[in-house]
């Protein structure tokens, strides 16, 4: 089931590409925009996370952290962050457990991979209730980069 506006976001603690364990409790008192993307190294993918990179000065202006999810190894990520010079933290949801939480979770995705996460966008506000929520079912498509910069000035 996916998370809406005014729930509360599942808790969660997971492993960066730097090998520390990141929960959403260490963002208490912030708001957070949460990016899930299916999976690193990836034509659209890609996209989504450098347009956040390319914007981070205006959600940093507004207070907001900025993290992204996926699938992949820490590993992968720790490579793809660097290869793109990502500033804020990619989390690896290997064991698919937080994906499945947000709503944000393909149980089988192109090449009969199966537990892939789904490019997702989440807004939180500072109690991280949920201001915003895009789960796509296309991998294609781009989050509304609008409404995520809206919901972050409510």
């Amino acid at each position: 089931m996916t998370l809406s506006t005014g729930q509360q976001a599942p808790v969660f603690k997971l492993f960066s590409s730097d090998l520390k364990e990141t929960s959403l409790e260490d963002y208490k008192g912030k708001k957070v925009v949460i990016h899930f993307f299916p999976m690193a190294f990836t034509g659209v993918c890609t996209t989504q996370l450098c347009t956040m990179r390319d914007t981070f000065g205006y959600y940093n202006d507004l207070g907001a952290e900025v993290v992204a999810i996926s699938v992949d190894s820490p590993f992968t990520l720790a490579k793809f962050k660097e290869e793109n010079n990502y500033q804020f933290p990619l989390l690896s949801d290997f064991n698919k457990e937080v994906s499945q939480a947000y709503g944000a979770y393909y149980d089988e995705f192109v090449f009969h991979l199966k537990g892939v996460a789904k490019r997702a966008a989440f807004v939180l506000d500072e109690n991280h209730t949920v201001q915003y929520a895009e789960v796509l079912e296309s991998a294609g498509d781009l989050p509304d980069f609008n409404a995520i910069r809206d919901a972050i000035n409510q």
